[in-house]
């Protein structure tokens, strides 16, 4: 019951959560697509590094785990 009414009230406040920031805006509808290719690239640019921390923290305790089992 709980999932479900959550569901419908993000539902209805997603209008809200999908504006971009004033900036981010300004510049995406201004109209030039040099500025709003940047803007893109330098999203995917923050949004990789993330990802890559992530990785490579699961892939060092991964490492270490199967070295502590060929160990024992």
């Amino acid at each position: 019951m709980k999932k479900t009414l959550l569901s419908i009230i993000f539902l209805f406040f997603i209008q809200l959560a999908s504006a971009q920031c004033a900036m981010c805006k300004a510049v995406v509808e201004s109209g030039r697509p040099e500025e709003a290719e940047g803007l893109n690239s330098g999203i995917l640019y923050l949004m990789v590094f993330p990802y890559i921390l992530v990785g490579a923290l699961f892939f060092i305790i991964i490492r270490n785990k199967i070295a502590g089992k060929k160990k024992e």
